[in-house]
């Protein structure tokens, strides 16, 4: 199906844009959110005459949106959620549950606007993305703990203990690769010489054939 695109989205086209997508994303997502509108000879021709309205009032969003992600930036959100030994979450943490705790803290978010890949399943420090805006987006920290006083600890440390461990393997893995990386380029650098001293030899052992057939011509 081919539709007009009312705001950029993300991976398809920006305003005004006429792309063909799935018939299902369409009708459930893109018609219904008043993100895009069928392309149609009429509604092409609406679209025209009133593209410079359309921008407008898009650019007024965008520095809105720009306004508040310029307040949001940096901000932790602490959510308090019960966990067992492990921090494996009895129930998880939700885009719902991010929009609920940004606008407690003074940021108006709708559930939408939370792009979350999967639910937050165990303790530890998160990040996901907010869009306040189809050009304008913030990051914003999730700190999922059993108690403020954890939340606390958790943000002194970094993360979860499974999240600090973890994050030390990985610490550990690239220090034997860094340590690594000059041995092999040492290696490298000497083969060259190898090879240039294997040609010096061959040169020696042309000399001294020469040296040899001139005694016998003699």
């Amino acid at each position: 199906m081919d539709v007009i695109l009312m705001e950029r989205i993300e991976r398809l086209g920006l305003m005004g844009d006429v792309v063909s997508v799935k018939p299902g994303y369409a009708r459930n997502y893109l018609l219904p959110q008043k993100k895009a509108l069928r392309a149609t000879k009429e509604n092409m021709v609406f679209f025209e005459s009133k593209r410079v309205e359309f921008e407008a009032t898009n650019l007024s969003r965008r520095k809105e949106a720009e306004a508040v992600a310029a307040k949001m930036e940096g901000l932790t959100l602490v959510l308090i959620r019960q966990a067992g030994e492990t921090g494996q979450l009895y129930g998880s943490v939700s885009a719902r549950d991010v929009a609920e705790a940004s606008t407690e803290a003074g940021f108006h978010i709708e559930r939408n606007q939370v792009q979350m890949a999967h639910q937050i399943k165990t303790i530890g420090i998160h990040t996901e993305r907010v869009a306040l805006h189809p050009e304008v987006s913030v990051e914003v920290t999730l700190n999922v703990a059993q108690s403020e006083e954890a939340a606390v600890e958790q943000e002194i440390r970094g993360g979860s203990p499974a999240q600090v461990a973890a994050r030390e393997v990985e610490e550990s893995r690239a220090g034997i690769v860094a340590a690594a990386a000059p041995a092999a380029i040492e290696e490298s650098a000497e083969e060259p010489a190898a090879e240039g001293e294997n040609e010096g030899e061959n040169e020696s052992d042309g000399d001294n054939a020469g040296d040899e057939a001139e005694e016998s011509a003699s």
